[in-house]
C-alpha cells in the first residue's frame, strides 16, 4: 500500500553513441598534438643541429667538451678526437662529447 511500483528507465537511442565515442577521443588527440609541437618536435630539431655541429668539426676549432673543458681540435677521427687542453696535452673524447664551437681566438 504504502510503496509504489518502480519502473526501469528506457535506454538512449544507439545513433549517438557513435559521435560520442568520437567527441570523448578528441582530448587525447588534441593533447598529443600540442605535445608534439612543445616538446618533440623543437628536441629533434636540437639533435639535428648537434649532429650537423659534430660532422662539421675541423682540426684547429675551439671546442667545449661535456665537462666545461675547452680546447682546440688537434686530430680528428671517425668516433674520436683529440682536445688539446693546453700546451702538449691532449685529451682523447668522443665526438658526441663536444657541447660547443667556440669563435675562432677565444681559446689561448
Amino acid at each position: 500500500m504504502f510503496i509504489s511500483t518502480a519502473y526501469a528507465q528506457t535506454a538512449p537511442a544507439a545513433a549517438a553513441s557513435g559521435t560520442d565515442t568520437l567527441f570523448s577521443l578528441l582530448p587525447l588527440v588534441l593533447m598529443f598534438v600540442v605535445l608534439y609541437f612543445i616538446m618533440i618536435r623543437p628536441q629533434m630539431k636540437k639533435q639535428k643541429e648537434h649532429k650537423a655541429m659534430i660532422e662539421a668539426l675541423a682540426k684547429g676549432d675551439e671546442v667545449v667538451i661535456a665537462g666545461g673543458v675547452l680546447g682546440r681540435v688537434a686530430k680528428l677521427g671517425d668516433n674520436y678526437l683529440n682536445v688539446e687542453v693546453a700546451n702538449g696535452v691532449e685529451v682523447q673524447v668522443q665526438r658526441g662529447a663536444v657541447v660547443q664551437v667556440l669563435p675562432k681566438g677565444t681559446f689561448k
